[in-house]
């Protein structure tokens, strides 16, 4: 049985969706919690078990309009444990989507871009 998770927006928290069964993960919205480590508990889980069960392949689509430091180093670990699997036998994509005016959300994701060796990072910048 593949892992599905989908959790709706709110003030607070993004849009998560995450379809094992497609390869595919979501994260889209604001993001600024104060336990932000439990939040992010069951998709780190996931993402870990996933990466580990074989060659694999992933795109994960991040769409984030605000998001504070403690869910930056969450999403940073997430794509450091995609960027290590690609370095091994997984094809990964993230999809940095990010408004072009939107200046702290591009300079995050191009600082995102400049650590990741192996997997494939896409900045979309969006009108």
């Amino acid at each position: 049985m593949t892992f599905k998770l989908e959790r709706e927006i709110s003030s607070k928290t993004p849009y998560v969706l995450i379809d094992e069964e497609n390869g595919y993960m979501k994260i889209e919205g604001n993001c600024y919690l104060e336990d932000i480590v439990d939040f992010f508990q069951d998709i780190n889980e996931w993402v870990e078990k996933y990466l580990e069960s074989g060659p694999v392949n992933l795109t994960f689509d991040c769409a984030m309009k605000y998001i504070n430091s403690s869910a930056t180093k969450m999403i940073y670990n997430l794509t450091r444990k995609m960027d290590k699997a690609a370095g091994k036998d997984a094809t990964i994509i993230v999809n940095w989507i990010v408004n072009k005016n939107d200046t702290m959300i591009i300079e995050c994701g191009e600082d995102f871009e400049e650590e990741m060796e192996h997997l494939t990072f896409n900045m979309v910048i969006t009108a």
